[in-house]
């Protein structure tokens, strides 16, 4: 391969044209000669730079409402010829085609349409076909010639032009060769992602995903492993899309908790008051209601005061200059919520390690992506769960039926489940956690657990009983036996909210009605792996 490629001629075909003059200017002043096609040849013409319309080389107009422009031997001929093969030399004077040395395209704007909710028509018309057909041609001729699709690769391209006369090196070409590539996979992997979805194919054929490079990590789960983060585009507010007020990068670890905080407290409609979630390692340790967010954030902060320490603590409401005063008192990690006051950013201008995000919003768990994990050879994919109960489906299955207070702490409980690692279980009281059992092997384990953890809350508040005391209690999945249901009864809980199916509902049904409970079955599991 030639070490340099020189370059007398460019060709620009873009959608974007941030930065395009100043580009054309700097390539006409090395003496670069400049083809392009309509909007972008327009664009450069009115600012007085020398231009050449690719209709001149192909000999052919725009038609077809700028469907068809590029595919033309003259321009992919010009984008494929190996310099130094002389049969391709001869193709190239016998049909009169100039080569290409340089190729400037960024793609019809698929993605964003997309995002804009066009209709499937507007859709269709916004997919690229020509811009994508010379990208693939001039990155696999990348021996030769030079291939720039992203508006942020300008300032690189004209830096390696002028360090080198008006050359290219070849480890140069080769890394716009690959940027190329991945865009043109992301680009179709957006399209067919697309097309699955228009015509509810949720499992088709083939699945492709893409991401585009956000944040060059430190580090991932430990030190030992290299990691980043990568967004994909869809828009869904939360951590990919949040503003960060001040403190260090976030690493793997943050970014993976913060994302589970937000989540969990998206599920609270704002209208219906505050709720703050506090998360340690991926797991609630607390999330509570509140008249007001500082009030969320007390109760939530009661759950458990030891594993607080270092964590993500999330609000679906604005944060305030009394709550960020609070949370100031205790090491955290990470604040994210919708918004913050500016008295609440001040405040934690005085925490230099502490990061603040600001989403401008909150996720809609009804719309709700879907989950992908990587295994041995393959991936597994599934819709994010996004089930939420029918009220009307539920089913008291015991003598006595909850109060309208354990009714509406139970369905908290229900929602707060839903993010806790299985087998999970969540007393709550008073629109409160007040003890989580997460990641248990066994679900009477996480009963003990949870219980455990209020007593030694109790303690700390200095409390005569434990926080379980008159709760009501959630469990993901259902009870395979009585032991854990007579565990949370002993802890002190009145209420149990729970999927039912077990083989031995019967057997659990008797020993909550002998333990006075009332219990609602919900026909819906909430496993968390």
């Amino acid at each position: 391969m030639t070490e340099l490629s020189t370059v007398r001629r460019a060709l620009i075909s873009v959608s974007d044209k941030t930065g395009l003059i100043d580009l054309a200017r700097a390539l006409a002043a090395g003496g670069i000669e400049i083809c392009s096609t309509g909007g972008s040849a327009e664009a450069i013409r009115e600012a007085g730079i020398a231009v050449t319309d690719v209709a001149s080389i192909t000999n052919y107009p725009e038609m077809m409402g700028g469907r068809v422009k590029t595919l033309h031997p003259n321009v992919h001929g010009g984008l494929l010829a190996l310099r130094d093969n002389p049969e391709h030399l001869a193709s190239m004077e016998t049909h009169g085609i100039t080569g290409i040395d340089l190729l400037v395209v960024n793609l019809y704007p698929f993605e964003e349409t997309v995002a804009d909710g066009a209709d499937y028509d507007t859709c269709i018309e916004n997919i690229d076909i020509g811009g994508p057909a010379m990208i693939r041609a001039a990155a696999k001729n990348h021996a030769f010639v030079t291939t720039v699709v992203d508006v942020e690769d300008y300032e690189e391209l004209l830096a390696e032009l002028s360090g080198s006369d008006g050359h290219t090196h070849l480890v140069f070409r080769q890394k716009m060769a690959q940027r190329a590539y991945a865009r043109t996979a992301a680009y179709d992997a957006a399209v067919s992602q697309w097309f699955a979805m228009a015509l509810d194919k949720k499992k088709p054929r083939r699945a492709s995903f893409s991401g585009t490079l956000a944040q060059e990590l430190r580090y991932g789960e430990n030190p030992h492993q290299s990691a980043s983060f990568y967004v994909d585009g869809s828009g869904r507010v939360g951590v990919a899309t949040a503003i960060q007020h001040q403190g260090k990068e976030l690493s793997y670890n943050n970014i993976n908790d913060t994302d589970a905080a937000f989540e969990l407290v998206s599920e609270f409609d704002a209208e219906t008051g505050p709720v703050c979630a506090i998360i340690k390692h991926a797991n609630p340790c607390g999330v509570a209601r509140g008249q007001n967010i500082l009030e969320a954030y007390r109760g939530a902060y009661d759950c458990d005061r030891t594993s607080a320490f270092g964590g993500i603590v999330a609000f679906n409401q604005t944060l305030d200059e009394a709550t960020a005063h609070k949370i100031a008192d205790i090491f955290t990690e990470v604040v994210i919520a919708p918004d913050a006051t500016q008295q609440a950013i001040e405040v934690f201008s005085k925490k230099p390690n502490l990061r603040l995000l600001t989403t401008g919003g909150m996720a809609d768990p009804a719309k709700a992506n879907q989950t992908i994990r990587q295994v041995s050879g393959g991936f597994l994919i599934q819709d994010k769960d996004a089930g939420h109960l029918d009220l009307n489906a539920l089913n008291v299955v015991t003598k006595r039926q909850p109060n309208e207070t354990e009714m509406a702490d139970m369905l908290f409980a229900w929602t707060v489940a839903k993010h806790v690692k299985s087998n999970a279980i969540i007393y709550v009281k008073d629109g409160a956690t007040v003890g989580v059992g997460a990641g248990q092997m066994s679900r009477v384990d996480s009963c003990r657990i949870a219980a455990r953890k209020s007593l030694d809350m109790a303690e700390q508040l200095k409390l005569s009983h434990p926080l379980t005391q008159g709760s009501v209690v959630a469990s993901d999945a259902f009870f395979p036996f009585s032991d854990g249901l007579l565990t949370a009864a002993e802890a002190g809980a009145t209420a149990v909210i729970q999927p039912g199916g077990s083989m031995r509902d019967n057997e659990v049904i008797a020993a909550a009605d002998k333990a006075g409970l009332a219990m609602v079955f919900t026909g819906m599991r909430h496993f968390r792996h």
